[in-house]
């Protein structure tokens, strides 16, 4: 899986560039300001940032792009958003160009006369309409600023903000804190300006964000830690914000240290893990069915992979059978071929077991320059990595209406880019069999216990947004096969039984 950037998160925090109330609002007239975007010092890409009013309708545009590196290929990607509200940050519209493959994802939301929101999701050339209800209190690009300008002058204030991502359409609540002005060196120059923090729970941990405004309330600089990087966002001119990106491997960087070699014979049996997280912070590392998590303390967790139980987990909702703009199995050829795959198949899982060995087989290019694609993408071009793999597998299991939940975590690897005995980020699906959650990974073909899950989710990219700065967190401090542990426990049988697991993605 490629590592995903959290720093969208800070795009919606941006502000677009400074622009005088006292211009003629009669007459368009846009501003435009330019920002460098850094990780860990090295540049990676560039944000542009467009305001315009006409009349009381205020549009606001910013357009990120960064690239990203992984064992030497470049891997372009892009958000584009727009919103446009009155004056006062009423919302009106809003837009989001996504660039994570191929395809473009765009998704489009209009007020209508009852103050709902028709919008408009398309992934591939397909389009999916739905109704949104505005989630009370929530703000676009100029709601955000004026909440930033009335809070800048009052130093040791804290309050929330409620701000509209149009990407994922999701509210995120930050906790803001006024800490007060000061002098900010960027990249052509220094200024004057008010710092404020934000603070975003989610039930992944918390993600800080610096931000330093000047005194219209609009952001000149923006800071957060990712992968244990800053990821600096530095207003400068269009020159400086379009120079040349320098390359970093943020697969690489996104590693976790194996403390021991897993040779297969390993890997097929129970593990146990002893892993170090940032102390005080919430469960980095989620329970199922198949990987029991024990909290020893000041950051300390036990992981027992393996020995599969029923329990560990909710049991499905309706949720986890539905479609959505990325795992698309109610699209006449996903089900088509789902149905074709399964066969005879006498229940569930053998048709997952069907399935699974139909996707390991279809996806036949591996391009390290694809950023993520949608079942229905794959389906067309053969081509992909963990993640293709598994929103593939979800949406034929779902057409045959099984429920499936698409994992985030980390895989072990003998060798990977260059580095020897570590954790990958990977991706791969569980479903519902036999009562219980049960995995399988049609990347590497089959799951076993070096498989370490962090999040499930829908299949839909934004969603790793919430672990993607876990892996710059976690180390793997131990890890103790059956035959070492106390009691001598029983190896399980984990998912389906386990083949050599190789080093292919």
């Amino acid at each position: 899986m490629r590592n995903r950037t959290a720093m969208l998160l800070l795009v919606l925090s941006l502000c677009p560039s400074p622009w005088s109330t006292t211009r003629a609002e009669a007459v368009a007239s846009p501003d435009t300001t330019w920002m460098t975007v850094l990780l860990g010092g090295r540049k990676i890409g560039h944000l542009e940032i467009r305001h315009e009013r006409v009349g009381d309708v205020v549009t606001t545009t910013q357009d990120l792009v960064i690239e990203l590196n992984r064992s030497g290929s470049g891997i372009p990607l892009g958000v584009l958003t727009r919103s446009v509200e009155s004056s006062a940050g009423e919302p009106l519209e809003f837009y989001a160009r996504s660039t994570l493959s191929s395809t473009d994802t765009i998704v489009e939301g209009k007020r209508q006369p009852g103050g709902d929101f028709a919008v408009t999701t398309t992934v591939d050339g397909n389009a999916r309409q739905t109704l949104l209800v505005w989630p009370p209190g929530a703000m676009l690009s100029e709601g955000q600023r004026l909440a930033l300008v009335n809070a800048a002058g009052k130093p040791g204030e804290n309050y929330t903000m409620d701000m509209f991502d149009p990407a994922s359409q999701a509210v995120a609540r930050v906790a803001m804190t006024v800490i007060g002005n000061e002098k900010v060196t960027l990249p052509e120059g220094s200024m004057i300006l008010s710092h404020q923090r934000q603070v975003l729970k989610t039930p992944r941990g918390s993600q800080t964000m610096d931000l330093w405004l000047d005194d219209q309330g609009y952001a000149r600089k923006g800071m957060l830690d990712m992968l244990g990087r800053k990821l600096e966002m530095l207003a400068c001119s269009r020159k400086c914000a379009m120079a040349p990106v320098q390359k970093m491997d943020m697969f690489r960087a996104a590693m976790v240290d194996s403390p021991r070699l897993l040779p297969a014979y390993l890997r097929s049996s129970f593990l146990r893990y002893r892993v170090r997280a940032p102390a005080g912070g919430p469960q980095p590392i989620i329970g199922t069915d198949e990987q029991h998590v024990l909290d020893l303390g000041r950051g300390n967790w036990l992981v027992d992979v393996g020995n599969p139980q029923p329990g560990g987990q909710a049991p499905p909702t309706a949720e986890d059978t539905l479609p959505n703009a990325w795992v698309q199995s109610d699209a006449p050829e996903i089900r088509d071929l789902a149905k074709r795959v399964v066969g005879d198949a006498r229940d569930d899982l053998q048709k997952m077991r069907r399935l699974r060995s139909f996707v390991s087989d279809y996806i036949t290019q591996h391009g390290l320059d694809v950023g993520y694609a949608s079942a229905l993408e794959v389906l067309r071009t053969h081509d992909g990595d963990c993640t293709e793999y598994a929103v593939l597998l979800a949406a034929l299991a779902r057409a045959e209406h099984i429920p499936t939940r698409v994992v985030t975590g980390m895989v072990y690897a003998d060798r990977f880019s260059g580095a020897s005995r570590v954790f990958v980020p990977h991706a791969w699906v569980q479903s519902w069999i036999n009562g219980r959650w049960q995995s399988f990974d049609a990347a590497l073909r089959h799951f076993d216990s070096s498989h370490i899950a962090l999040d499930t989710g829908d299949g839909d990219p934004w969603h790793f947004f919430n672990v993607a700065n876990l892996f710059g967190q976690l180390h793997i401090e131990e890890i103790t096969p059956t035959g070492e542990l106390a009691g001598n426990l029983p190896p399980p049988t984990v998912g389906e039984p386990p083949v050599s697991a190789g080093n292919g993605r």
